[in-house]
């Protein structure tokens, strides 16, 4: 194949490149396991720990918080020492803060536990960028199908995840203990999988290629960079501001922890099964459409939990927010992956999730607030809270997606 970026990628038709693909389905699908049982049990273990209901969620909003902080220096990373480099390290640091945690419950530290939090989302952030790594070398009419794809390994981490939580919740004296220890077995599957990983080497140009690219200015600058990055962040933090809650509403409202684990269950099935269609739709009816399909998807799923705080209300509206999740997040990260070249990714790559773990910080930091303060620890006002919140960041993604919609298509 003959190379025209400046990087020598390998044939997107080879084995390897197919290979790579399997390798991050099933990182995905395993090492990804973790963030589910973490986000079903952190807000649980955090309020057990504090005597302040108000900062149980924040071990939550200090995993994103630690993958905010690491995007930009995990990016930089890989472009230098390469992907596999770059997800060592972070099994290396889920499997160190799990441990951590771990200790914390047994001594019922809550400092320790959010310390614990931070090292996870070392890891959070490196799952994020499976989805890039399954484009490196690819043409861009590729990249929508091997996003979701790779994507699609979260099915099994929704199935795997959620069991584990059920097996190990109550199996030690100490609740949740056991769950942390299963996840610091999860992060040494690591090495194994990521030994048959073999990306593009760092670094490595074709004679009298183009050095750089644009700076992270003039990329922040064009305008389908810009509209991308806004909407991924919107349909990620309404995402997490929801499901962060949800094990608190759930069990708030008097039902148990295993309907909680379900009911996450289900969200997470709903996150991943639409992708094995996703990047079809996107080559079908274009990125921005279906990102706006997963906005108005967003929206329902809102309006179906200020109904009532009935099981089957919890479980529509978190099957919803699954699907505007995959819609907005997948046809986000296209609208990027086709907007930058390759040697733009390092920057690129980590401005944008940057900005949308910034922004999943965020969003998981007022959750807690919002859930357990904002109505006088009353479960379903606070869970009303929540679900009202997500209205004015859908209007602002909403008219982003417009404004770049209407814009002259060779000004994009």
């Amino acid at each position: 194949m003959k190379d025209t970026s400046g990087l020598l990628p390998p044939d997107p038709a080879s084995p390897v490149a197919r290979r790579n693909i399997l390798v991050l389905v099933a990182a995905q699908a395993l090492l990804g396991a973790q963030m589910s049982m973490i986000f079903t049990v952190g807000g649980l273990a955090g309020k057990s720990l504090t005597p302040n209901p108000c900062w149980a969620t924040l071990p939550l909003s200090l995993i994103v918080l630690g993958s905010v902080l690491s995007a930009q220096p995990m990016s930089e990373f890989m472009a230098a020492f390469g992907r596999r480099a770059g997800f060592l390290l972070a099994t290396a640091a889920g499997a160190i803060g799990a441990a951590i945690s771990a200790y914390a419950l047994s001594e019922g530290s809550f400092a320790l536990f959010c310390l614990g939090a931070v090292f996870a989302g070392v890891y959070m952030s490196a799952q994020g960028f499976y989805r890039f790594a399954a484009t490196d070398g690819l043409p861009v009419a590729l990249q929508s199908k091997a996003i979701s794809w790779v994507l699609a390994g979260g099915l099994a981490a929704a199935i795997i995840g959620p069991q584990l939580v059920k097996l190990t919740a109550q199996a030690m004296v100490v609740p949740f203990l056991a769950t942390y220890l299963a996840i610091i077995g999860i992060n040494a599957l690591g090495p194994v999988l990521f030994a048959f990983l073999k990306s593009p080497a760092p670094g490595r140009r074709a004679k009298g290629a183009p050095q750089g690219g644009r700076t992270r200015l003039e990329l922040l600058k064009d305008p389908q960079i810009a509209v991308a990055m806004i909407c991924a962040m919107v349909s990620y933090a309404l995402m997490n501001l929801v499901m962060t809650s949800t094990p608190l509403a759930v069990v708030g409202c008097g039902h148990e922890t295993t309907d909680a684990a379900n009911i996450v269950s289900a969200h997470v099935l709903a996150m991943y099964l639409p992708s094995f269609v996703t990047g079809h739709l996107i080559a079908r009816f274009g990125r921005e459409v279906i990102v706006g399909i997963g906005l108005f998807i967003l929206a329902i799923s809102g309006a179906v939990a200020l109904t009532g705080v009935n099981l089957e209300q919890f479980f529509l509206a978190l099957i919803l927010l699954g699907l505007g999740w995959n819609f907005g997040f997948i046809g986000s990260t296209a609208m990027l992956s086709a907007a930058h070249s390759p040697e733009e990714r390092g920057h690129v790559q980590g401005m944008n999730d940057f900005v949308v773990f910034g922004g999943v910080f965020l969003a998981s930091l007022s959750s807690g607030g919002l859930m357990n303060c904002s109505a006088a620890g009353d479960p379903v006002a606070g869970w009303q809270a929540v679900n009202m919140a997500m209205l004015p960041f859908l209007t602002l993604a909403g008219a982003a997606l417009i404004w770049l919609a209407l814009r002259p298509r060779e000004t994009r």
